[in-house]
């Protein structure tokens, strides 16, 4: 029998406080039945009555969960709870489950029983008791603790002889978990080191300075193993969109958060019925040359990550039929007759604004820029080129076999090169890469010297001149609209110019359109009556019309 004097005195001088404690337990209906009715029942350890004779532990509240043709039993356990601890108000609480190792239906009716308001009392302790029921019901009581769904602690009870009958002391012991795991510090030390890991894991073991870059990484690092929305990279090209999406992918796979294929698509490449067939796939005889049923790459990603970089160049058809596959997980390919369903994860990149809604879906953009992330360039983040650099060289050497590395005057050399502000690392990581590649490959025995470096300097420099010959901007070929001379017959001037202008002129919906993009500053000032005739001027005067653009 509980020592209830011990359990006053604890009350009067305040150890215990005004909180009760409350605890759920089901009913054994094994362990507790040992014993029988008889004397011998005090001589065995039954882990409900061990329960409430744990001095350290007073229980105000026992609510009792069992099958009703258990009754009996329960019976028998509340009478001898009130001879061991008659301070414990025990409650019968009636589950009927008709099998207590279905998941399904014991989840089901632990859950509506967890809503109850008795278990929601700020002012009480509530614990579980995990040494009874069914494993299955033990089950479903832990995550229903670890949810919340019950503000819980869990208690364990164990005979101290380590064996049920006749025990020298059938109080037996107790322990106390508690599922706040910060609480425990050699656990919060471990998932602090595993969280180390995956950062370091996204960065491809680069030990990175930049505050911000880091940051950043700390933010998708929490992103990537809680959520499969949409994510979407930005930033300019070169900044190692492609390479954070590949790590990601690989994160979650060791994690096994997803079980899928990663696949990379770049959306600059498809175009028209393309995109469609490439992206949601197609069956034999669909359009011509389909001569076999295609899956398409979200198909293909199913259970996994697909990457769409330069999402930016998707057409707007294709874009619509995205949208739906995103949020309901099935589209239709071409020439089928029915939808077909796909459990894949989006990651996007692009280097483009895609808030112009002539050339990208707004309704589009609003679902995959949930996560979004912009990545600074490496000149943004010069601290990190020296890092980036032990890497490039590692990684060449692992490619080729050979060791590779710089003496200290040709380190001095081309980081002094790297870090100043006149190189403005246009390329980015795919500038830094091809550097490294060519001082590796023109080194002798692997050891890339200072000559070797202002070679590279010189080319480095002389790639950085604008050449007429070769000029064109991203998206516009000079040379297809004005011949193969027309670096001999204009400045440079004058065809960095038109390249903005061909640009413009073919994302505008009419020549007007146009117009009032280019001239919007004259308009305003009404300067000019008729830009169109203004632009129309300015094309003839390189053989061009807007309609051939």
């Amino acid at each position: 029998m509980r020592n209830t004097s011990v359990y006053a005195q604890q009350r009067d001088f305040g150890i215990i406080g005004d909180m009760k404690t409350t605890v759920i337990s089901v009913l054994g209906t094994q362990k507790d039945a040992h014993g029988g009715t008889g004397p011998a029942r005090w001589d065995t350890w039954r882990p409900t009555i061990g329960l409430v004779q744990q001095e350290d532990l007073p229980i105000d509240e026992l609510h009792l969960i069992f099958n009703k043709e258990h009754t009996d039993l329960a019976k028998r356990i509340k009478a001898d709870i009130k001879s061991v601890s008659p301070e414990t108000k025990v409650v019968f609480d009636i589950i009927q489950l008709a099998d207590p190792w279905d998941f399904e239906e014991v989840y089901e009716k632990f859950y509506d029983y967890s809503k109850r308001s008795c278990f929601h009392d700020e002012k009480r302790k509530y614990f579980i008791h995990m040494s009874t029921g069914s494993h299955v019901e033990q089950i479903c009581l832990f995550l229903l603790a670890e949810s919340r769904h019950l503000p819980a602690k869990l208690i364990q009870t164990t005979p101290k002889e380590g064996h049920v009958r006749h025990s020298k002391d059938p109080k037996g012991t107790h322990n106390i978990i508690d599922l706040d795991l910060s609480r425990y510090d050699k656990l919060a030390k471990r998932f602090e080191t595993e969280r180390q890991d995956d950062l370091s894991f996204l960065k491809q073991g680069i030990d990175t300075k930049n505050k911000n870059f880091n940051k950043l990484i700390e933010t998708i690092e929490r992103v990537a193993v809680r959520s499969s929305d949409p994510i979407l990279l930005t930033g300019p090209t070169g900044a190692g969109k492609s390479q954070l999406a590949k790590q990601i992918y690989l994160l979650k796979k060791q994690s096994n958060k997803i079980k899928g294929k990663f696949v990379a698509v770049n959306c600059a490449t498809l175009g028209g019925d393309l995109a469609k067939s490439a992206l949601f796939g197609h069956r034999k005889g669909s359009f011509s040359g389909a001569g076999a049923d295609h899956d398409g790459f979200l198909k293909e990603a199913d259970g996994g990550i697909v990457f769409l970089d330069e999402i930016g160049e998707l057409p707007l058809e294709a874009q619509a039929m995205l949208l739906k596959a995103i949020e309901e997980k099935t589209f239709r390919p071409l020439g089928a007759s029915a939808d077909v369903h796909s459990d894949f994860q989006l990651i996007c990149g692009t280097n483009r604004d895609l808030c112009d809604a002539s050339k990208f879906r707004p309704d589009l953009l609003s679902r995959i820029n949930l996560w979004s992330f912009r990545l600074p360039g490496l000149a943004d983040r010069r601290e990190d080129i020296e890092p980036n650099l032990e890497y490039e060289l590692s990684r060449f050497s692992e490619k080729t076999g050979k060791h590779f590395s710089f003496n200290k005057e040709a380190r001095d050399r081309f980081l002094a090169f790297a870090l100043s502000p006149s190189n403005s690392w246009a390329g980015n990581f795919r500038d830094l890469n091809a550097m490294v590649v060519r001082m590796c490959t023109l080194s002798d025995g692997g050891r890339i010297t200072e000559d070797c470096v202002e070679e590279e300097i010189a080319r480095s420099n002389d790639g950085c001149v604008p050449d007429a010959s070769t000029h064109k901007s991203a998206t516009v070929d000079l040379a297809a609209l004005l011949g193969d001379d027309y670096a001999e017959r204009f400045d440079d001037f004058d065809l960095v110019q038109l390249a903005h202008v061909v640009d413009v002129c073919r994302s505008a919906e009419s020549m007007a359109d146009a117009a009032r993009k280019l001239f919007s500053v004259s308009i305003k000032a009404k300067a000019s009556s008729n830009n169109s005739d203004r632009l129309s001027k300015y094309l003839s005067k390189f053989g061009l019309k807007f309609k051939g653009l």
